[in-house]
């Protein structure tokens, strides 16, 4: 994102409490925290409204590992995406987590943030295709050859890992563990099932 055009800040979340996210959004914002939740609140809002006005960036706001966020958090941050912005689009906000968040967001309660999100996008990992292309570009990027790896195990990879990057990278790491401590010239299918074992996929 153009820096002169957006404010763009992001937060990784795991469980932590209102006050403790509002502490947060202050200290990215490079606002006060004091006065309680309700000063909190009014300086984030103040400051958000000037650097839409006054420096024109709309804040972006993303917010990482968002299936662990509370009722509470939620519905604070519903009313500081309501709170006097009606007739103009100076906060954006982009939640990121798991796919319950899509159930958490479902639930009545949130029905009001819900609407408020104007694109969904569900990620679904990458395809067989996919997954042997990031695994061999990997191998690649790292100095090795791909007869390292043989077309089984490839195929093997994304049966277990159903295309997700996260478990794909953790299975070859162990798998070429495996097979170096086997003396294996080829990472092949029996490799993975082995590191399947290890990363208890099933």
């Amino acid at each position: 994102m153009n820096p002169s055009l957006f404010h763009m800040e992001y937060i990784c979340l795991s469980t932590i409490s209102v006050a403790d996210f509002y502490k947060q959004l202050c200290a990215i914002l490079g606002v006060s925290d004091k006065g309680g939740k309700t000063g909190m609140f009014r300086a984030i809002q103040e400051q958000i409204y000037y650097l839409y006005k006054e420096k024109r960036q709309p804040l972006l706001l993303a917010i990482d590992e968002a299936q662990y966020l509370g009722t509470g958090i939620l519905n604070d941050i519903k009313m500081l995406m309501n709170y006097g912005y009606d007739s103009v689009n100076c906060f954006t906000l982009i939640l990121c987590g798991e796919s319950h968040l899509n159930d958490t967001l479902r639930k009545p309660v949130h029905e009001a943030l819900r609407q408020r999100i104007t694109v969904h996008y569900n990620y679904a990992g990458l395809s067989d295709d996919e997954v042997s292309k990031y695994i061999l570009h990997k191998l690649k990027l790292a100095g090795a050859s791909l007869s390292i790896i043989d077309t089984a195990a490839l195929a093997a990879v994304h049966s277990f890992t159903q295309g997700n990057p996260r478990l794909i990278d953790n299975l070859m790491t162990d798998a070429l563990t495996i097979g170096s401590q086997q003396d294996r010239k080829t990472i092949d299918a029996e490799t993975i099932r082995a590191a399947v074992d290890n990363q208890g996929l099933y």
